[in-house]
């Protein structure tokens, strides 16, 4: 039996509130050009599913908080927040 774990993480990254999001108003302008009159504000941002084997939930958390800081968001700029499920082998 291993001892590690297959976890799946999936992690959304949007940017931090008061950064200029042009997706976001260009989307939220061909909305209103579409009729959708009451739609006030669009932030676009990204979802990212992560397969990744650990010995236990803490330590995948560990890792893809890592990945998160290193590759996947700008920490400058971008906010991320993910969850840790097992996943089936």
């Amino acid at each position: 039996m291993s001892d590690t774990a297959r976890w799946r993480a999936e992690v959304y990254v949007s940017l931090r509130p008061g950064v200029n999001d042009p997706q976001g108003l260009a989307v939220r302008d061909g909305l209103r050009r579409l009729g959708y009159d009451e739609v006030e504000e669009v932030r676009v941002g990204r979802f990212v599913q992560v397969w990744l084997t650990a010995p236990d939930a803490e330590t995948a958390h560990r890792r893809v908080a890592a990945m998160c800081e290193q590759l996947l968001a700008n920490p400058v700029v971008e906010q991320y927040r993910f969850t840790i499920e097992p996943a089936e082998r």
